[in-house]
């Protein structure tokens, strides 16, 4: 299964904060907006989005159809096909995609109580 670019998506209680803190780990922002309470942070490969009020708890986050610099891949496994692959295996989903085609996502819990969102904007 091809799952797309990989990054952890951090649920914070104070934006600015989260973002200065992470600025001194030598991230930068590479997309987002701090106004809607929302940025994504790089720092070489390593992404990782900060959002505010968006979500409990921090999620492991797979994009299909974008490599690791958030570019638009040619060929890619879109999310409906791997949510399928997902549920014949066995895994109950907490979230399904509602669309047919284009963007959509879908979440899923591990053992452990980690959520994992896979969120295709393509």
């Amino acid at each position: 299964m091809k799952l797309g670019a990989f990054s952890i998506s951090l649920s914070v209680k104070d934006i600015a904060a989260s973002r200065e803190f992470y600025f001194k780990l030598g991230f930068a922002v590479v997309g987002g907006d701090q106004a809607e309470n929302w940025l994504i942070l790089r720092n070489g490969s390593c992404t990782i989005g900060i959002f505010k009020g968006m979500f409990e708890g921090n999620l492991l986050t797979f994009n299909p159809g974008w490599d690791s610099e958030d570019s638009e891949v040619k060929s890619f496994q879109d999310v409906r096909e791997i949510e399928s692959i997902l549920q014949e295996q066995g895994l109950e989903l907490s979230s399904e995609v509602e669309t047919d085609s284009g963007p959509g996502s879908f979440m899923v819990v591990d053992p452990d109580g980690n959520s994992i969102l896979f969120d295709q904007h393509v």
